[in-house]
C-alpha cells in the first residue's frame, strides 16, 4: 500500500512524513517508525500502530477509534481533539502528550505512561479503563472523572483544579502535592488516599469517605468536609486545639 509516496507497511520508515488529511483506516503499521509525522485529520480508524514509535507526531483531530496502539511510544505527541474511543493505548508510552479534549470514550489506558500528559478537558475518560496508569504530574484540570474507577492510580503532584470526581474511586490512590482546588469529590471513595502537602482549597469532600486517609501537610482551606459523624473531622478541626 502507498499513500502521498510513502510506503504503509510494517515497520516503515516514516519519520517527519506528511501524512494529513489521509486514509490509512484499517493499515498495519506495527513498528513502523512515525516520529514527527504530520498525521493531523487523518482518518486512521482499526489502523494496527502495535509498538509504532509516534514520538512527537502531530495527531490532532485524527481518528484512532478503535486502533491499536498497545506499547506505542507517543511521547510529546500532539492529540488534541483526536478520536481515540475504542483505542488500545496499554502500555503505551504518552508521557508530555497533549491530549486534551480528546474523546476517550472505552479507550484502553491500562499501565499507560502518562505522566505530565496534558488531559484537560478530555472527553469520556471516566469509562475508560485507567487501571495501574501512571498519571504523576498530569494536567487534568476541568476534566469530568465523576464514577471513574482510579483506585491505586498514581496522580501524584497532578493537576485536577476545578475537575469533576463526584463518586470516583479512588481507593489507595496516590495525590501527594496534587492540585485539588474547586475540585468535586462528593461521594467519593477515598479510603487510604495519599493526601499528604495535596492544595485542598475550595474541594467539596461531602460524603466522601476519608477512612485511612493521609491528609498530613495538606493545606485544606474552604473544603467542604464530611458529616460530622466522620472522625477526620475532628482530627482536621479539633473543637479545643490545643495552644
Amino acid at each position: 500500500m502507498e499513500v502521498n509516496g510513502y510506503k504503509i507497511e510494517p515497520g516503515s520508515n516514516l519519520i517527519q512524513a506528511q501524512l494529513f488529511q489521509v486514509d490509512l483506516s484499517g493499515a498495519d503499521l506495527t513498528e513502523a517508525k512515525l516520529g514527527n509525522a504530520n498525521l493531523t485529520d487523518s482518518n486512521l480508524t482499526g489502523t494496527n500502530l502495535t509498538n509504532a514509535n509516534l514520538n512527537v507526531a502531530d495527531l490532532s483531530g485524527a481518528d484512532l477509534s478503535g486502533s491499536n496502539l498497545s506499547g506505542a511510544s507517543l511521547s510529546c505527541a500532539f492529540l488534541s481533539g483526536a478520536n481515540l474511543s475504542g483505542a488500545d493505548l496499554s502500555n503505551a508510552n504518552l508521557s508530555w502528550a497533549n491530549l486534551s479534549n480528546t474523546n476517550l470514550f472505552l479507550a484502553d489506558l491500562s499501565a499507560a505512561n502518562l505522566t505530565y500528559a496534558d488531559l484537560s478537558g478530555a472527553k469520556n475518560i471516566s469509562v475508560s479503563d485507567l487501571s495501574h496508569a501512571d498519571l504523576s504530574g498530569a494536567n487534568l484540570s476541568h476534566t469530568d472523572l465523576s464514577g471513574a474507577n482510579l483506585s491505586h492510580i498514581d496522580l501524584s503532584h497532578a493537576d485536577l483544579s476545578g475537575a469533576n470526581l463526584s463518586h470516583a474511586d479512588l481507593s489507595g490512590a496516590n495525590l501527594s502535592n496534587a492540585d485539588l482546588r474547586d475540585a468535586n469529590f462528593e461521594g467519593a471513595k477515598m479510603i487510604g488516599v495519599e493526601l499528604t502537602k495535596a492544595i485542598l482549597i475550595g474541594t467539596d469532600l461531602s460524603d466522601a469517605d476519608l477512612t485511612n486517609t493521609d491528609l498530613s501537610k495538606a493545606i485544606v482551606i474552604n473544603a467542604t468536609m464530611p458529616d460530622e459523624t466522620n472522625p477526620l473531622v475532628d482530627w482536621l478541626f479539633p473543637k479545643n486545639p490545643k495552644e
